[in-house]
């Protein structure tokens, strides 16, 4: 039976010693919060990409998922390595490593779009999630030690409203340069696939590359606070791993990625179906910022509620309140099934950073390494929407759009985990 540890605390912020100003990390704060602009950017981007390479390679929903999979595989591939990248190089050199890379995977996007290979693609979105890890890594944990404990939550949701924001401008740029060029989602013939215009994709991702370069040297000039942990004590012999609410905490970060990526990645296809608004590819793109800015009103609103009300309660009614939309949405048709599943952002808002900072409270030297399989387990965008995927494919209740509805059971399973995480997962304890 696991054995009940001190209430949960967080790393505590560097020492300030007697009689000198308390530090002020507003300019940290200020300068992560560009960090998570760009993540959320890049990564929400794959909502765009995937059906434009689906239309371009002709790949059925399956084959198409291997976007988010080869994305989000990277967490778990290089979670724990970027933990350990960070644990020797400090929090600033870690996020140095990870813009740095994720540039290299942002470049390779050219040859991958010249050559029209479907392998060359994956394989440079692999190399640009890699950074983003690295990115996760570093920054998560750096924000959650900079000021008080109690206030973590509320700290990590403001720089993930400000990711959230780039999660609302991606859908609207990518729609206007990508998905514009794309006729209709059913599949095309040879030529049409050999007539599509890929430079947009070439532009947009050398554009980002260059940013992710500019921000590199910018941020190597930064001084950033440096963060010294205490030493074990003598005796203890516990490891990250030892701590059941991380463990479970590293469902539950698994569980809200794949819920949260399955429903960003099909709303265009969902909202194309006849039976729910019939549009466009581009004008059902234009609707996944809707999404993704539910999410960014619901984190900063969640600043100040995060304050005064518990993160685990806030966790909780939010986990119900996205079973219930969805539920609504699969069980309706028109507007009320669209923007029902819309709205599932604003309950998606505070899941990642309160189950992020419930998961590492108490863990002190291991925060990095805590950090590191929490970021692995974001794995959960991988594994989820290929299973997604061939429910949707599948001939459950005729295929189609029944067929569609059937598999968004599958994000409310994960959403079920959640509100139990909320209610009694996340109490501190060792395994």
């Amino acid at each position: 039976m696991a054995a009940p540890i001190s209430a949960p605390t967080l790393p505590k912020p560097p020492a300030t010693p007697p009689g000198t100003e308390v530090p002020n990390y507003t300019p940290a704060l200020a300068s992560l919060t560009v960090l998570f602009f760009m993540m959320g950017f890049i990564t929400v981007l794959n909502d765009i990409l995937m059906p434009y390479l689906q239309g371009l390679f002709t790949l059925n929903n399956a084959k198409a998922n291997l976007v988010n999979s080869c994305f989000f595989g990277a967490y778990l591939i290089m979670g724990i390595p970027a933990g350990l990248v960070v644990k020797k190089l400090g929090y600033k050199k870690g996020m140095l490593v990870g813009f740095l890379v994720a540039a290299l995977g942002a470049f390779l996007f050219y040859p991958a779009a010249e050559g029209r290979t479907f392998p060359l693609f994956l394989g440079a979105l692999f190399i640009l999630a890699s950074g983003i890890v690295t990115l996760q890594v570093a920054g998560n944990p750096y924000v959650a030690i900079l000021g008080p404990p109690e206030t973590a939550s509320s700290r990590l949701t403001l720089t993930q409203a400000f990711n959230s924001l780039a999660t609302t401008i991606a859908p609207i740029l990518g729609s206007a340069l990508i998905l514009s060029k794309l006729p209709n989602l059913k599949k095309l013939s040879a030529a049409q696939a050999a007539a599509l215009d890929v430079s947009p994709v070439q532009n947009l991702y050398l554009g980002i590359g260059g940013v992710l370069i500019l921000i590199s040297l910018l941020l190597a000039f930064l001084k950033l606070p440096t963060i010294i942990h205490a030493p074990a004590e003598a005796g203890d012999t516990r490891r990250a791993w030892h701590y059941k609410h991380l463990l479970l905490g590293l469902v539950g970060i698994f569980t809200y990625v794949g819920a949260e990526v399955v429903i960003g990645a099909h709303i265009v296809k969902y909202l194309s179906q006849p039976e729910v608004m019939n549009l466009s590819p581009e004008s059902a793109g234009y609707k996944v910022s809707f999404y993704w800015g539910a999410a960014m009103v619901g984190r900063f609103l969640g600043i100040f509620l995060l304050r005064t009300v518990k993160p685990s309660r806030v966790l909780f009614f939010n986990a119900i309140g996205a079973v219930v939309l969805v539920l609504i949405s699969i069980n309706t048709t028109g507007p009320v099934a669209m923007y029902s599943l819309l709205a599932v952002g604003l309950m998606n808002s505070i899941m990642f950073p309160v189950i992020f900072t419930l998961a590492v409270a108490g863990l002190g030297r291991h925060t990095e390494d805590a950090s590191g399989m929490l970021s692995a387990s974001i794995v959960g965008g991988a594994i989820i929407p290929p299973l997604f995927g061939m429910i949707a494919d599948s001939t459950i209740g005729g295929g189609g759009i029944h067929a569609l509805r059937w598999a968004f059971v599958l994000p409310v399973l994960c959403y079920l985990y959640i509100m139990w995480y909320g209610l009694k997962g996340h109490k501190p304890a060792q395994v």
